[in-house]
């Protein structure tokens, strides 16, 4: 389990609420391998994330949670054996006990053994739902033990085993967050809108994207993350139009704006932040006018933000401001009814405004239900970022050219409304050309 995740109990009710939905089925959970990074060398281990939304364990391991009544029901594990020699070189391992005794698995084995426990288990199952796997050989084996337990079907009487997709089964419960999630999430927010807060008054004309990154990144470790959430963008300049720009290799000049597009993974739960600000003094004209226009589209965007809103609404909002704000400057043309109607913005403002998070960056959980856009209710946490980018072939007035500005925060629906998550994070344009002014005296 992750130093600051959620406890025991928590990984045992979520647990048990899924079992409630496995009356005669299978859930299988296949592990994910290490990645090699070169040679013998490995990547840091990042287990499969719903292996971890159910029971915490960071090594590799399958998982199993069954509902059928029959032997070995419950929660399984399948994990790496104790093994002396592994763990001189690599770390110390839970194991076959480890997995009982620490992490609640009610049977455990060794992974060597998980496509016959698995077999085991389809024999007394009238589903199975399994997380696909990148693995084709992994795939292999679990449909070759599907077709062996309706081979002995005919002989035990019985119908065919229904292979059924299992995210979506685990989105649903991933998708409204737990007290004991919402604070963890809470935590990564602060600390990364601390390091976004401090970055501003750090931050020195030629220093290069890089050493951003590094600043930032450092910041989330030394505050308690486990490291970033995910690949941190560094954007200075026209490169900020690139919209996931991840070289961060070059200098930062007086002139230009910087676009940072990063934050911390906190006990298993990430925040994910964007804020764009000068890395001299002040914005110019024409970024002071199109940072107030996205400004006013992200604020206008989380006030819709409420129980019975649709994630839609909330992106419809977003685009109604910044598309009005467009016309306002010359961007576009024409009247707002006309310009909605044709999707005009997309040149400038080609993503959506919002997605889930949680677990993993852009989370599990469906955003349209049948043909209905979602609706939102306590416990869901969605991004807000709406944004503007301006390219240099674009066909506009050349003083908006190279310009790309786009605001991002975390926001939690709660019973009366939202909440922001990472309000720690400075946006208002003048409080950043106040801290701006005083850092370059």
């Amino acid at each position: 389990m992750t130093l600051h995740g959620p406890q025991p109990a928590a990984f045992q009710e979520r647990r048990r609420k899924v079992r409630e939905q496995l009356s005669g089925a299978v859930l299988f959970l296949p592990e994910t391998p290490e990645a090699l990074y070169a040679n013998d060398v490995h990547y840091p281990y990042r287990p499969e994330t719903n292996i971890r939304y159910l029971c915490g364990f960071e090594e590799p391991a399958a998982l199993l949670l069954t509902s059928h009544g029959g032997e070995e029901d419950g929660f399984t594990l399948c994990v790496r054996p104790r093994d002396e020699h592994s763990e001189i070189w690599t770390g110390r391992r839970a194991g076959v006990e480890g997995a009982r005794d620490v992490y609640g698995a009610d049977h455990a084995h060794t992974l060597d053994k998980t496509y016959e426990v698995l077999l085991k288990h389809l024999r007394q199952a009238s589903r199975l739902y399994y997380s696909y796997s990148p693995d084709p050989a992994v795939n292999q084996k679990v449909l070759a033990a599907v077709h062996q337990a309706n081979l002995e079907r005919p002989r035990k009487g019985g119908d065919a085993i229904v292979v059924a997709e299992a995210t979506p089964l685990l989105a649903e419960h991933r998708l409204r967050k737990r007290p004991e999630e919402v604070e963890l999430m809470r935590t990564a927010g602060r600390i990364s809108g601390e390091a976004h807060a401090r970055i501003v008054e750090t931050l020195r004309p030629s220093m290069t994207e890089y050493q951003v990154q590094a600043q930032l990144e450092h910041d989330f470790r030394f505050g308690g993350c486990t490291g970033p959430a995910y690949g941190s963008i560094c954007a200075g300049g026209a490169d900020a139009t690139i919209l996931h720009y991840t070289r961060n290799d070059k200098a930062l000049a007086d002139s230009e704006l910087i676009l940072i597009d990063a934050a911390g993974e906190y006990g298993g739960y990430c925040a994910d932040i964007t804020r764009t600000f000068p890395v001299g003094a002040s914005y110019s004209k024409a970024q002071a006018e199109l940072y107030d226009l996205v400004l006013a589209a992200q604020l206008a965007a989380i006030d819709a933000i409420r129980p019975g809103a649709t994630i839609e609404s909330v992106h419809k909002t977003a685009v109604r401001v910044l598309t009005q704000g467009m016309l306002d400057l010359g961007l576009l043309q024409g009247t707002l009814d006309e310009c909605i109607e044709k999707n005009a913005h997309q040149p400038f403002y080609m993503h959506n405004t919002s997605h889930w998070l949680g677990m993993d960056v852009h989370d599990a959980g469906a955003y349209r239900v049948g043909d209905a856009s979602r609706t939102l209710e306590p416990g869901m946490v969605l991004t807000v970022e709406p944004g503007l980018y301006v390219r240099a072939n674009a066909e506009v007035d050349q003083r908006w050219h190279g310009i790309g500005i786009r605001i991002e925060d975390d926001v939690l629906v709660t019973d009366s409304g939202h909440e922001i998550l990472t309000g720690s994070a400075p946006k208002d344009r003048a409080d950043i050309e106040r801290v701006r002014r005083r850092a370059l005296a």
